[in-house]
């Protein structure tokens, strides 16, 4: 039926270039039709009506090259392809396929994602959870180029990764910024969501608008991962656009794709970015210091009693840690805190979000229920990042457990050495981590990383160590052969 009509108007459309066709071939157009003298004198009005389509032509191709058109041909050459190979341990799904599974059985698996070059260096930033486990990476550019990607850094927290290429001419995709975001703007998403599946590199392009501003996501049954302060959209993304970009009207990167609230696996309209400015400062940290260096209050929340439909308005602040930018700004445990850095509080959530964009020195504002002026209060560097080191065995290195670095860490030892440096042959010959706190050393409590250099300083011979330790809010022993 589609393609009778399709038919049926061709045929019309060639009745009527006949019926205003002269014998030698001029245009006539209806009314304005008159006998023709000659061919001299014809043309003149065919050389004015032909100027006409062309007119057309060049008011409908500008019609057609929209904001969201100029956008994407600005940043989709910048946004790549992002390829892993993981190597995955065989999980036997009966009892059957156990008998023919060799013991730690693996396999290599490809998956793929999408990424932005944000720097002219090669820097690309991704999803954390794309790369996850992966044994290689391969950027593939949209002028089809495939190179090898070095994994600078991620961070969980924020489901984010960087890498970096190395080539000539990189293309790199401008940047904006989520300040002044407004809701109902356009929202342009760039990404590879159907990978190697289809022949050419070019990325897809799908649009809607920004549907909300700092949104939280908690996790469905049997998912793991929160996402604070996210961009919401209606612009289709779908598996394998993670990590590609979420563009505004101008071309500039405003979000980094991460995930979707799906039923079926497919997009519904529901999708989530994660803030560039986030993204930068992430990346920031990881180029200069190899980590990602964020802030401390020394204030944790809980919720408040919600209402009779549900809701909630603050947070309760539950704990303050003594001598911490909390309480050196005067809050206390009790306190009902309405909003902070001038941004509504309904939950827990809500505060963690805005305490994840945090840097050391930044200010913080809360407004707290009862007291008529805003309370200001300066972020911190984690005192764990800041405490004084001591190395033991050469590249070990121990920090002295304080109530600081207790309340930032949640540990229940008052007291110890935590380990905050080690080497991977350490760490494989020791079985211990970062972040385990030696509590004891045989029969001898520990309370300081000197006083454990100093123990180990103290050895001579060879024998047995028996090291007690607190791992994930729990206590272990390990027996270490020593031989000096």
């Amino acid at each position: 039926m589609h393609v009778t009509r399709r038919r049926n108007r061709v045929g019309w459309l060639a009745v009527g270039l006949l019926l205003g066709c002269a014998p030698d071939g001029s245009v006539v157009s209806g009314a304005d039709a008159q006998p023709l003298r000659s061919t001299a004198a014809a043309r003149p009005s065919t050389q004015v009506n032909q100027a006409v389509p062309v007119e057309a032509s060049a008011q409908l191709d500008e019609s057609r090259t929209t904001a969201i058109v100029r956008a994407a041909s600005r940043v989709a050459p910048a946004v790549v392809s992002v390829n892993v190979i993981r190597t995955e341990r065989v999980q036997a799904r009966s009892q059957w396929e156990s008998y023919f599974l060799p013991p730690n059985a693996q396999r290599r698996s490809a998956g793929f994602g999408s990424g932005v070059i944000v720097q002219d260096d090669g820097i690309v930033v991704t999803n954390h959870h794309v790369i996850q486990g992966a044994d290689q990476i391969r950027v593939t550019l949209s002028d089809g180029r495939d190179l090898e990607a070095t994994l600078i850094g991620t961070d969980a927290s924020a489901d984010i990764a960087v890498l970096r290429v190395r080539a000539p001419d990189l293309p790199v995709a401008p940047v904006g910024t989520t300040e002044g975001l407004m809701i109902g703007e356009w929202a342009i998403a760039i990404g590879n969501p159907l990978g190697n599946y289809v022949g050419d590199t070019q990325p897809t392009v799908t649009a809607g608008v920004v549907s909300a501003a700092n949104r939280n996501i908690t996790p469905s049954s049997g998912e793991e991962g929160i996402y604070l302060g996210m961009i919401q959209t209606d612009a289709s993304i779908n598996p394998g656009n993670s990590g590609g970009a979420l563009v505004n009207a101008a071309g500039q990167v405003i979000g980094i794709n991460a995930s979707i609230i799906s039923r079926g696996g497919g997009s519904e309209g529901l999708g989530f970015a994660i803030p560039i400015d986030r993204a930068l400062r992430i990346v920031d940290d990881l180029l200069r210091f190899g980590e990602v260096r964020r802030a401390w209050v020394g204030v944790e929340v809980e919720p408040v009693e919600a209402d009779a439909w549900g809701r909630t308005r603050g947070v309760r602040v539950s704990a303050v840690v003594p001598g911490s930018p909390g309480d050196r700004a005067g809050l206390q445990a009790g306190d009902h805190l309405l909003s902070a850095n001038r941004r509504p509080l309904t939950g827990p959530l809500d505060f963690e979000g805005i305490l994840l964009d945090l840097r050391a020195g930044d200010q913080l504002l809360v407004t707290v229920e009862g007291r008529s002026r805003a309370i200001e209060l300066e972020a911190a560097a984690y005192p764990s990042t800041t405490a004084e080191r001591v190395r033991v065995l050469e590249d070990i290195e121990l920090i002295t457990v304080t109530p600081q670095i207790r309340a930032e860490r949640g540990l229940s030892s008052e007291r110890g050495a935590m380990i905050a440096g080690l080497s991977d042959e350490s760490a494989r010959q020791t079985g211990l981590r970062l972040g385990d706190v030696i509590v004891q050393l045989n029969r001898v409590p520990i309370r300081s990383a000197e006083e454990l250099a100093t123990i180990f300083q103290g050895l001579t011979g060879s024998g047995r160590l028996d090291v007690y330790f607190e791992r994930n809010r729990g206590y272990n022993r390990r027996t270490l052969l020593w031989r000096r």
